[in-house]
């Protein structure tokens, strides 16, 4: 799949396949960020639904689905990131906000991965995870665009991994943000692909 870039001072790209096992990484839909009364918040209801799409895709097929959700267990962790953010303080352990969305609820066998920075390969055992489900390449979604979902589509990139972004199962508080994330990863890092694109793209492994 070789996505054009939308931009003459962009370079080319070259073409990207999903493999033989794409696992799905659903970065952040805790309640603290898919809830409108978080200070993380927002209403990605529509997010919600195509991610739920994208779980009966993947999950018919038997393939990869991973979670990532933000925790914090003492005061030392990402002290810096949190002093920049203070609303990141409500993600403590044992905090609803830090649960998946019911409506995502994770099956068994759906790891959830904590994290304390942006990316969900930081300091976390993802990687880990991916090699031992054999993923070859990963879809990410979730919350937020410009932030945790772009930090992840880089480090995939960066573990060797072709990335896939689907933006109507991406999120973001800030619009501008959102569409320049999706323009910057699809130039650079990966490959955005439509809800539909995608669910084809499964279709043909």
């Amino acid at each position: 799949m070789n996505e054009k870039t939308t931009n003459d001072h962009d370079l080319s790209v070259g073409s990207l396949t999903l493999g033989s096992r794409p696992a799905l990484v659903i970065i952040d839909m805790s309640l603290g960020f898919t809830q409108p009364n978080s200070p993380l918040g927002g209403n990605f209801s529509a997010e919600v639904d195509n991610i739920k799409h994208l779980l009966e895709q993947f999950r018919a097929r038997e393939l990869p689905v991973l979670y990532t959700t933000v925790v914090y267990h003492n005061e030392h962790q990402a002290s810096v990131f949190r002093t920049r953010l203070p609303d990141l303080n409500i993600l403590q352990a044992n905090s609803k906000w830090v649960q998946i969305d019911p409506r995502l609820m994770p099956r068994p066998n759906e790891p959830i991965v904590e994290k304390c920075w942006a990316s969900g390969f930081f300091q976390t055992d993802l990687l880990a995870q991916l090699q031992t489900k054999k993923a070859d390449s990963i879809v990410v979604v979730g919350l937020t665009t410009s932030g945790c979902v772009r930090a992840t589509a880089v480090d995939g990139l960066q573990h060797n991994y072709p990335v896939f972004v689907v933006p109507q199962a991406c999120g973001d508080r800030n619009l501008t943000a959102h569409n320049a994330s999706l323009h910057d990863i699809n130039a650079k890092y990966g490959v955005v692909l439509s809800l539909a694109e995608l669910c084809h793209a499964l279709t043909q492994l």
